[in-house]
């Protein structure tokens, strides 16, 4: 067995994935990300990361397809020896009101959330060595719906924040952890288009500012290191005081 560490970490081309990605090659832990949409970022962010002197690989992988997750997860256990981390980063959040909400957006949503994280973990678990990390991205919108439009995605989030309760209790005799981070208001390229949306939850939040996608980085960085080794099934909060 290597003695190096490897993770592979899904939706990985782009903003907190990205910043995951590139934290945990920092830390010396040889990465895989998967991507959906776009290669060129995908590559960008491998790029960014090997000149650093890291080691990484990016896989197209869409995660509410079963299929091409055990093939990422098989890529990278083949090319890595093992799988130490797994980060259930990939998501989406298809919006609007339930009356006119297709229930195919509500599928997708449900698909790609829950259901990704499901089948990853599942892929995963065949490389991981015992004492591994599983770390899920959940949503402080789990806690807190401060607007309407966001069933779907509400509803994702609370799920994968059961779905983390469960498979730590189901791992736990493995020694590997399982834990789900909730982030708040984010600066992405995503969340700065609506200059009124941003700033109602900058107020919305006790710190007065988004956070960064380092500041999640970071905390993934901490779980998946030894000092987190007595920490399962938890769900930590990260949001500036945007639900207290």
């Amino acid at each position: 067995m290597p003695e190096y560490r490897s993770a592979l970490v899904t939706g990985g081309s782009r903003g907190i994935g990205a910043a995951i990605a590139t934290r945990l090659a920092a830390d010396g832990i040889r990465v895989a990300l998967t991507y959906n949409a776009s290669r060129t970022a995908a590559d960008r962010v491998v790029e960014e990361i090997t000149e650093a002197g890291g080691h990484a690989l990016a896989l197209h992988a869409d995660s509410a397809d079963a299929d091409q997750i055990r093939a990422a997860a098989d890529a990278t256990g083949r090319e890595y020896g093992k799988i130490d981390i797994l980060v259930n980063n990939a998501g989406i959040g298809m919006g609007g009101p339930i009356e006119e909400m297709p229930i195919e957006h509500f599928d997708r949503t449900m698909a790609v959330n829950v259901r990704g994280p499901f089948a990853a973990a599942q892929a995963v678990l065949p490389h991981m060595p015992d004492h591994g990390r599983i770390i899920n991205i959940g949503s402080v919108f789990a806690d807190r719906t401060p607007f309407g439009t966001l069933s779907a995605y509400v509803t994702s989030k609370a799920a994968v924040a059961g779905l983390t309760r469960a498979l730590a209790r189901d791992l736990g005799g493995r020694g590997i952890t399982v834990n789900n981070i909730q982030p708040g208001p984010i600066s992405t390229d995503l969340t700065s288009a609506d200059s009124h949306v941003r700033d109602v939850m900058t107020e919305a939040t006790a710190l007065r500012r988004f956070g960064t996608p380092e500041e999640i980085a970071g905390l993934v960085a901490y779980l998946a290191g030894p000092e987190a080794s007595y920490i399962t099934g938890a769900t930590i909060t990260a949001d500036g005081g945007y639900a207290v």
